[in-house]
């Protein structure tokens, strides 16, 4: 089921994405919308950027004119230099993954389950998929958050009942932040936290695909 009802834009969902973020974390951004949330961390907060291709404590998106071929982030795009910044190779960028050195990784989703288990990496229908680094992350990250849109471009859900598509980790992710919704995973099932200006309850559990926990107050989407 569809609704032709208003959804945010993707800059929204990163705005939304950056509230969760504490200050002096270690955070990994995925490609798609969570790298857009380094551009709305608050400036009185730091926060330390670690990227797969082997940099930690690099600043948000370069504007342009100030693109450094050598500084790029997981999804290719160039990233502004600052002070105090370290470079190594891809190798170390995974050890500190593995080692449970990130905080915070934020990565976009193909589905999310009621439970909070991670399908990112294969569109089996296509035969498109990209191990990458969303394993690793996954399963070494202290907290996963997913940023995506609600549903796919066909309508169809991605935050459903149980993953139809191949796994990238089970029971990793902690919160969902959509263009209708936040949404916490709990053992339970998945919990509505916030809807968006001019959505429902109702309305955001007509294109989910999981059965909503919808507690007796449910908040406004916050930014």
């Amino acid at each position: 089921m569809t609704t032709d009802k208003e959804r945010l834009d993707r800059a929204i969902i990163a705005m939304r994405v950056a509230r969760e973020l504490p200050p002096g974390a270690t955070v990994n951004l995925g490609i798609g919308i969570p790298t857009l949330v380094s551009m709305f961390v608050a400036d009185d907060s730091i926060v330390f950027y670690h990227s797969e291709s082997g940099v930690l404590n690099c600043g948000p998106l370069a504007e342009d004119g100030n693109e450094d071929i050598d500084l790029i982030n997981a999804g290719g795009q160039f990233l502004e230099p600052v002070p105090g910044m370290a470079y190594f190779s891809s190798a170390d960028a995974f050890a500190m993954i593995r080692g449970g050195h990130v905080d915070v990784t934020i990565l976009g989703a193909h589905q999310v389950s009621a439970t909070g288990d991670l399908a990112n990496w294969m569109l089996p229908d296509r035969g498109v998929g990209n191990i990458g680094g969303a394993m690793d992350l996954a399963a070494g990250a202290e907290k996963v958050i997913v940023a995506m849109e609600h549903n796919d471009r066909n309508g169809n859900p991605k935050v459903v009942q149980e993953c139809s598509f191949p796994l990238t980790g089970k029971g990793c992710v902690s919160l969902v932040v959509t263009d209708v919704a936040v949404m916490e995973p709990t053992p339970d099932g998945m919990a509505l936290r916030e809807v968006a200006p001019g959505w429902s309850a109702d309305d955001v559990q007509s294109v989910t695909g999981a059965r909503l926990i919808i507690p007796d107050t449910v908040a406004d989407y916050e930014v």
